[in-house]
């Protein structure tokens, strides 16, 4: 295993390519989106899986010797299990279908619930900071900036508390052992530039020195609920509900589908308003913070983009029933006939919409989750 670790790692923009060539020539599968497609989806499912145990082996890549990767190896592995969850539903959707008929939501529901249960104990597990892409991507700020007297914790500012390592580089004065260890620093990197073959024993001596006298990575302190709720208030009240709502959303609309069909309006506009609050919850956050006298939520750019992320997703309401049925597929079909006289362009459109409407067939194509 530690040699295709190793490989993987050495040779990810290679596995790169290699995924999405395979991920893509899944879609002109035979039998793709017909009523005997277990085999093609059991293909894609296994293909999708190793993708996320690749993307896991290379997002937990140590980078030296000191700072390890942005993903702890020895934390649990929230996105590969959301990874694999997301793609183990398409075939489970797929054979249940085939061999229960309608009662498939009975299983959609059951996988919807085990994501419910891994992002939530994500999102504590993180500090309560914002799910990127429903979790599959770890939510890991770079800090540049480390002279200020406040540190990040989850998706909040605090005051006081540890400061990163820049600050133990910048400020000297109060270390005892500085200077020393400044000294040891200098020696290090001269014989660092003056070393032509192997280590020598006094090199190899001075660089122990230098890796005791160096203090450890101060420990961030994850904020707990009560804190957050006490401390920020009614800003950190919105901000984990919103996201809250956004990690259940899902499970909502399949239990008032199985409740009242695909067919109704019920399960479409709850959803529609359960993702309208919720984000409605994090932009009041956010805009409150920026009112006060101080930023009190403060969202990285890869938050920011994930909220833009979630806004595109709510496209996918128009590809879904009854909305789809009534409006979108009418407007696809009329499209299609114009363009099919056109040679070439024609056949292309047709492929197309066979495959618009086979992947619409499928919650999981067109949930978002």
């Amino acid at each position: 295993m530690e040699v295709y670790k190793t490989w993987v790692r050495r040779n990810k923009e290679y596995v790169h390519s290699l995924e999405s060539l395979a991920n893509g020539l899944t879609w002109l599968l035979p039998e793709r989106f017909s009523t005997s497609e277990i085999g093609p989806e059991a293909v894609t499912t296994v293909l999708g899986i190793i993708t996320a145990i690749n993307e896991h082996i290379i997002d937990t890549a140590p980078t030296n010797r000191r700072q390890t990767s942005s993903v702890d190896p020895s934390s649990f592995p929230y996105s590969l299990c959301l990874s694999a969850l997301k793609d183990l539903e398409t075939l489970v959707e797929v054979v249940a279908e085939q061999y229960y008929g309608d009662k498939k939501w009975n299983f959609i529901a059951i996988t919807e619930a085990a994501k419910v249960l891994v992002r939530l104990a994500l999102f504590q597990n993180s500090g309560f900071k914002m799910l990127l892409h429903g979790g599959e991507t770890p939510n890991v700020e770079e800090h540049t900036d480390c002279s200020s007297s406040q540190h990040r914790v989850g998706g909040f500012q605090k005051h006081g508390g540890h400061n990163g390592p820049g600050w133990l580089q910048n400020n000297h004065s109060n270390s005892p052992w500085n200077l020393e260890g400044r000294a040891l620093s200098a020696l290090s990197r001269f014989g660092e530039h003056a070393r032509m073959g192997s280590d020598t024993p006094w090199m190899r001596k001075i660089q122990q020195q230098h890796a005791i006298m160096e203090p450890p990575a101060p420990k961030l302190e994850r904020p707990t609920l009560s804190n957050i709720l006490s401390e920020k208030g009614l800003n950190g009240a919105l901000f984990v509900t919103g996201e809250i709502l956004f990690i259940m959303r899902p499970l909502i609309y399949v239990l008032f589908i199985r409740k009242y069909g695909i067919r109704s309006w019920t399960p479409w506009f709850l959803s529609l308003a359960v993702d309208f609050i919720g984000m409605g919850f994090l932009l009041r956050a956010k805009q409150a913070g920026k009112d006060g006298k101080e930023q009190l939520l403060h969202l990285s750019a890869a938050e920011n983009d994930e909220l833009r992320r979630r806004k595109l997703l709510w496209a996918l309401y128009l590809m879904r029933e009854p909305f789809f049925s009534k409006y979108t597929r009418q407007k696809l079909e009329s499209t299609e006939s114009q363009l099919e006289p056109i040679p070439l362009i024609g056949t292309l459109a047709a492929k197309i919409m066979e495959l618009i409407i086979g992947a619409q067939t499928r919650y999981t194509y067109m949930s978002g989750s």
